[in-house]
């Protein structure tokens, strides 16, 4: 798994590529927290090259969203492979998270 860091029009572009498993899940955490610790509370992951997220990915994803909440915080998920979609509507996380169609949208709702 890839994590980069990005600036776009002021806010803060995470961009993910590979799997987030259980092996990749914690190293995905560190970085989030680091991120969020750092002062970022509003963040847009964009998982265009991510192709596979395990419950260990979604449990990461929960802490996150928990963590920005007392800030006023968002994390908006943009970009996602119509089987990570799929998880995510299964789950029922599609509905904790702000789901947009590409970078722009979720720009637009940060």
């Amino acid at each position: 798994m890839e994590i980069n860091k990005e600036k776009k029009d002021g806010k803060t572009v995470i961009n993910l590529s590979g799997q987030i498993d259980s092996t990749a899940a914690t190293e995905f955490e560190s970085t989030l927290v680091e991120i969020i610790d750092s002062g970022t509370h509003v963040m847009i992951l964009n998982f265009a090259d991510v192709k596979f997220v395990s419950s260990a990915g979604l449990r990461v994803l929960l802490l996150a969203g928990k963590k920005v909440k007392p800030h006023d915080g968002k994390v908006i998920l943009c970009n996602l492979a119509t089987d990570v979609q799929e998880v995510f509507d299964i789950s029922g996380f599609s509905s904790l998270f702000i789901i947009c169609a590409d970078v722009e949208a979720a720009l637009e709702k940060a």
